[in-house]
């Protein structure tokens, strides 16, 4: 087939896993702030008033928000209160991308990460929904790695 005849179909974001230091802690709902931006930096130069310089400036990475349903695992709420007490501890998370197969796609890692924001699921008597918890991490960076080429 030739190229200009070969449909590329994007991927969904359905199918997506968490791994924290190399380990499946948990199916998570939803995975937000896989981002990255270069400040710009204007530097107004004398004499040249039609426009200011744009200069590159300093990666920026916002944290990463993680939403899942609440079980009885107690492992991330342990990392989150281990910093309420001074004791952060960084580790390695990787948010996977996976194709209808099952098959990795797409890997965004995150070096250096430890959680500075955990909240309880919303409580409604009123609704039957699963219950959500949120944990916001910070880290030091963003690496994106393995993309498949597919014939």
């Amino acid at each position: 087939m030739p190229e200009t005849a070969r449909r590329v179909d994007p991927y969904t974001t359905c199918y997506f896993s968490v791994e924290i230091d190399g380990i499946q802690e948990a199916v998570f709902r939803e995975c937000s702030g896989l981002e990255s931006e270069i400040e710009v930096l204007s530097y107004e130069e004398g004499g040249v008033n039609d426009h200011p310089h744009k200069l590159p400036g300093r990666a920026k990475f916002p944290n990463v928000i993680l939403k899942r349903g609440v079980t009885d695992s107690k492992d991330l709420w342990e990392w989150f209160s281990g910093g309420i007490q001074g004791q952060i501890k960084r580790k390695t998370v990787h948010i996977i991308l996976c194709d209808a197969k099952g098959e990795e796609v797409r890997r965004w890692t995150f070096d250096g990460a430890y959680p500075i924001k955990w909240t309880g699921p919303s409580l409604n008597s009123n609704e039957n929904a699963v219950a959500i918890e949120t944990l916001e991490l910070a880290h030091e960076g963003m690496e994106l790695g393995c993309w498949l080429l597919k014939e």
